[in-house]
C-alpha cells in the first residue's frame, strides 16, 4: 500500500525548486540510530514503503523503525505520445521532497551492529546517498 495524503488543499502542485540544506528532521528524534539523505530527491510512497519493510525484515521484528519522510507532493505526467497541450497530465504517484540532512528513517531497540545492516539494506532501496548517523548524547 502507497503512501498518499487523505486529502489536499489541491489536486496538482508545481514542480517547484529544491535548494538548501534540511533545517528541520535532521537530527535523530525517536530512535537510536537514523538514516539521513545526503542528496536532494523526490522519493515517491513506493520508495518509502520498500525501505520500511527492508528495514522491519532486516531486523527480524525486533526493531522499533520509525519513518520520519511523508509524501506530500502529487507528481502529475501526461502518457507516452501524446500531443502537446491539453492540460496537465493525471497524478502519477505522490513524493516527498528530499534535501540533503534529512533524516528518512530511525530504529531502536537494537545494536549498532544490526542497525547497520538494517540501513544498508534500505540503502539499497533509495535513489540517493545515505548515511547512517547516530543519536547525539543529551547534556
Amino acid at each position: 500500500m502507497a503512501l498518499m495524503p487523505k486529502r489536499t488543499k489541491f489536486r496538482k502542485v508545481h514542480r517547484g525548486k529544491m535548494k538548501g540544506e534540511a533545517t528541520r528532521g535532521h537530527r535523530v528524534a525517536f530512535g537510536d540510530y537514523g538514516l539521513q539523505s545526503m542528496d536532494y530527491c523526490w522519493l515517491s510512497g513506493r520508495q518509502i514503503e520498500a525501505g520500511r519493510v527492508a528495514a522491519s525484515r532486516a531486523t527480524d521484528g525486533s526493531a522499533r523503525v520509525w519513518i520520519r519522510v511523508f509524501p506530500h507532493k502529487p507528481v502529475s505526467s501526461k502518457p507516452a505520445e501524446v500531443r502537446m497541450g491539453s492540460g496537465k497530465g493525471e497524478v502519477e504517484f505522490w513524493a516527498a521532497e528530499i534535501k540533503p540532512g534529512t533524516v528518512l528513517y530511525e530504529i531502536g531497540g537494537v545494536t549498532e551492529e544490526k542497525a547497520k545492516m538494517a540501513f544498508k539494506r534500505v540503502a539499497h532501496k533509495m535513489p540517493i546517498k545515505v548515511k547512517m548517523i547516530r543519536r547525539l548524547p543529551t547534556t
